[in-house]
């Protein structure tokens, strides 16, 4: 977590905002502050943020609300490589009668930006949660506007590395985890856009989600976004060498590079025949380094990774998949520690 969106999440008032007593009232004073800095951190206004819980409930609401909620013949369109919130809510969206296409990705993991006719909500993430592959969100954004069709960005994972395009998309979902901020979440909904909620009661968030608001939650993402913003451009800069340097570990140690350019700055992926992702996560864990296979999302899964498979990788590479990330404070010395590591490990964790 990063030190400013803790000192925030710590520092936030602890009563109701919706209560009139002075305790309430500081509460709603502290969230109202921070739905301002989310908004002047990403350029919005302020009545486009709601809070959530997390970025798979920005997600779901996001969809759900607005997929509800189209007009017979329209579709919702996304990806087989997008995040399984996406894929999930899409599919319950299937289930309720709602046509739904979900479009294969080519070998990078990119989206193509060829639209089926009827589509009325698209739905891309920023960036590929498992591979880093930076998405054209400009040119499925632009077909999707020329059909009149609605556009989410998952911005779950990328915001700290890349400025994301908020401009050319209607609603956008963020994880408090993904930005350094602990537990939340927010979703962007331009103004005028009706969303069905998922959660029925009181009339907080403009009605878009019922329920008491987590002012420290609320805090610590805006501050996250703050802290994301400043910076930015120069920290990238300084992960793009690090990650390249990690993927020459990968690649020397017998990983297949998975994903492509562009890519955020700080992603180091590969693939590994005959070995699967726990095996090498638990070796490498053993020797101090801490690393991902496949979503976050799905850890204790057994099952193979949704994106390798939909990249056209074989079960077996999709079942060895291996995910590094380059920090804000990673050093070139702990770069050549798992440089070191990775050729280190013995043969049946990696080949």
């Amino acid at each position: 977590m990063l030190d400013g969106a803790r000192l925030a999440r710590e520092s936030a008032p602890t009563g109701n905002p919706s209560s009139p007593h002075s305790e309430g009232r500081a509460a709603r004073a502290a969230l109202d502050a921070a739905r301002d800095r989310a908004a002047a951190a990403l350029g919005l206004e302020t009545r486009e943020v709601v809070f959530c819980a997390s970025g798979t409930e920005a997600v779901n609401l996001a969809l759900l609300g607005a997929g509800r909620r189209l007009p017979a013949g329209r579709s919702v369109v996304t990806w087989e490589a997008e995040h399984q919130a996406v894929l999930g809510a899409v599919r319950q969206l299937r289930l309720e009668g709602r046509a739904v296409h979900v479009l294969p990705v080519g070998g990078g993991g990119f989206a193509e930006p060829a639209l089926p006719a009827d589509a009325g909500l698209v739905s891309l993430g920023l960036a590929n949660n498992e591979l880093g592959t930076l998405q054209p969100v400009a040119e499925v954004a632009a077909a999707a506007q020329t059909q009149g069709a609605l556009v989410h960005l998952d911005c779950c994972q990328g915001p700290r590395w890349v400025r994301p395009p908020l401009e050319v998309a209607d609603l956008a979902s963020f994880s408090g985890q993904k930005l350094g901020a602990g537990p939340g979440g927010m979703l962007v909904a331009r103004p005028g856009l009706r969303l069905q909620p998922l959660v029925f009661g009181g009339p907080q968030e403009r009605g878009r989600r019922a329920g008491r608001e987590d002012v420290g939650s609320a805090a610590a993402v805006a501050a996250a976004l703050e802290e994301g913003a400043r910076g930015r451009d120069r920290r990238s800069a300084a992960a793009r060498p690090l990650a390249a340097r990690l993927r020459a570990a990968l690649a020397e140690v017998g990983g297949l590079l998975t994903g492509g350019e562009p890519r955020l700055p700080n992603y180091a992926t590969a693939a590994f025949r005959d070995v699967r992702g726990e095996d090498l996560l638990l070796a490498l864990d053993l020797a101090g380094v801490a690393a991902s296979s496949g979503s976050a999302c799905a850890s204790g899964s057994l099952d193979p990774s949704h994106v390798l498979l939909a990249l056209g990788l074989s079960l077996e590479e999709a079942l060895g998949s291996l995910r590094l990330t380059v920090g804000y404070d990673t050093t070139a010395e702990e770069i050549e520690q798992v440089f070191h590591v990775l050729h280190s490990l013995p043969r049946h964790a990696r080949s």
